[in-house]
């Protein structure tokens, strides 16, 4: 599969696969759009209040680790642990080419974003003492897991992309693997998606979206 580097318009990177017509991010800026839908939207409605232990993360679709980047910055007020799948990941060398880092203006983070690419598959490891990391080379599909989360960050490619991953029994996985209070959000507010989500048992808040976007979508569990 062909992948090129592109700009977005916050100035930082996000990948294009040509052939899907699909970037990973949305051209109107990569990085003001993860912060809004996975860490204001996502994050930090449990960052006000630490949870005991810490939170637990999963993320679908851990693509250029832009989000498990961001969250790093947010483990420096509370313990993470952070789980993650991805069926085709990027090249060790097309990730160290990604601006995000400098974007940011946080030269300390290049070494600790490299270290999320350049980590072995199915094997955890503490990226600082108060961030573990798993990722884990599968198919959201037959995925399994026997751990629970606080927070899914949904980030799969868009509906009309990966239609498979956008229904009620993907959403009905994410839900048993949701704690009771835990969120799940994603960047997708078509109503046939609220509707699977709502059919798996969640209740579905419309929000704000980022630049470009009208709206996003947060999932609770109650």
């Amino acid at each position: 599969m062909e992948r090129e580097i592109i700009y977005t318009g916050d100035g930082s990177h996000s990948i294009c696969v040509p052939e899907m017509n699909v970037t990973y991010h949305s051209i109107h800026g990569a990085v003001q759009e993860s912060r809004h839908v996975f860490i204001e939207a996502g994050f930090n409605a449990f960052g006000r209040l630490a949870r005991p232990g810490g939170l637990r993360i999963f993320e679908m679709g851990f693509g250029t680790g832009l989000n498990a980047l961001l969250t790093l910055i947010e483990s420096e007020k509370q313990n993470i642990y952070y789980e993650t799948i991805e069926l085709y990941p990027l090249k060790v060398e097309e990730a160290k080419l990604l601006n995000y880092s400098r974007i940011l203006g946080r030269d300390d983070l290049q070494e600790p974003f490299e270290r999320f690419h350049e980590c072995e598959w199915d094997e955890g490891i503490a990226i600082r003492p108060s961030f573990s990391f798993l990722k884990r080379r599968d198919d959201l599909l037959t995925f399994e897991t026997s751990e629970t989360f606080d927070l899914i960050y949904f980030d799969a490619f868009g509906p009309n992309v990966q239609p498979e991953l956008w229904t009620q029994q993907i959403f009905e996985k994410m839900f048993l693997i949701l704690r009771p209070g835990g969120i799940l959000t994603t960047y997708s507010s078509k109503g046939t998606i609220r509707r699977a989500m709502q059919s798996a048992g969640f209740r579905v808040e419309k929000l704000v979206g980022p630049l470009g976007k009208r709206e996003i979508v947060r999932a609770l569990k109650a």
